[in-house]
């Protein structure tokens, strides 16, 4: 055995154990600590996070609502270790992302965590089978296994008669379904949504919601969103806002990002009157 299949099959069964002991505890799951992300851009440094302190118990659904460039996918990339914080800290289940091996957060961002995002980013010229199943295959495990499972998460999510049609042939909303069979498959304990319903219409919109919730409930995922759509937010068990890189807690942070939404649609509308 190759030193490298060695290394995978070591942290494979490390996060097997895990798994299993987190599956039956409760408590904290997701935490940050003076979480900060800097981006520089020649001269110019623009700060996306400024000390974000989180927590999410394990089971619960939180939405994170904020302005267009307030850091919210820069949080959940984070969170999902895709980036690396400039300052503060991720904690999992109270271990550190920190320090730890690429190997390692690979393996993590493979098994603890499912990704879904605003735009599907399906291979159009594969099934949606084919597409569900990427995440197992990636992890080496045998196409015959991989699509066995792809098809159990698209019965969950209402596609099963649509299993074997190319991505490209789908709806959006289908397709939808299909990103969030995807992120499941591997089985992960901790959800994170980037604008999932941000490209689709009100009515596919509150479908898919419904799905994320029933998924969450009956496979007792912990979830967090990242949205605009502040009536789903509500949905959640908590709803956080993200402003100017900082955390704002509470139903007054939420009631006054609803009420600049209302004055602003408000305002629209009256502008168009008004030129009609």
């Amino acid at each position: 055995m190759k030193a490298q299949d060695t290394t995978e099959a070591v942290l494979a069964d490390r996060w097997q154990a895990a798994q299993t002991s987190l599956e039956s505890g409760s408590g904290e799951l997701v935490k940050t600590v003076g979480l900060r992300k800097v981006f520089s851009s020649g001269n110019t440094q623009v700060t996306a996070l400024a000390g974000v302190n989180l927590s999410v118990a394990r089971g619960e659904m939180v939405a994170i609502v904020g302005p267009s460039g307030s850091g919210k996918s820069t949080l959940l990339h984070l969170l999902g270790a895709l980036d690396t914080p400039t300052s503060g800290t991720v904690y999992f289940a109270g271990n550190s992302l920190e320090g730890i091996s690429e190997a390692e957060l690979a393996e993590f961002r493979s098994r603890a965590v499912g990704f879904v995002w605003q735009r599907h980013h399906l291979l159009p010229d594969f099934t949606a089978a084919e597409n569900a199943a990427m995440p197992l295959l990636a992890r080496g495990v045998a196409l015959r296994e991989a699509l066995g499972a792809a098809h159990s998460w698209l019965e969950e999510v209402g596609l099963a008669g649509r299993a074997q049609h190319r991505a490209g042939e789908l709806s959006g909303g289908e397709q939808q379904r299909v990103a969030i069979a995807r992120a499941l498959v591997n089985g992960p304990l901790l959800l994170l949504a980037d604008e999932p319903t941000g490209d689709l219409d009100e009515g596919n919109a509150d479908t898919i919601f419904e799905l994320m919730q029933r998924l969450h409930r009956s496979h007792r995922l912990t979830s967090i969103l990242a949205t605009h759509n502040l009536q789903l937010a509500r949905r959640c068990n908590r709803t956080l806002v993200l402003e100017r890189g900082l955390l704002a807690l509470g139903e007054e942070s939420l009631a006054e990002r609803e009420s600049a939404t209302t004055r602003a649609a408000s305002g629209r509308a009256k502008a168009q009157e008004e030129r009609g």
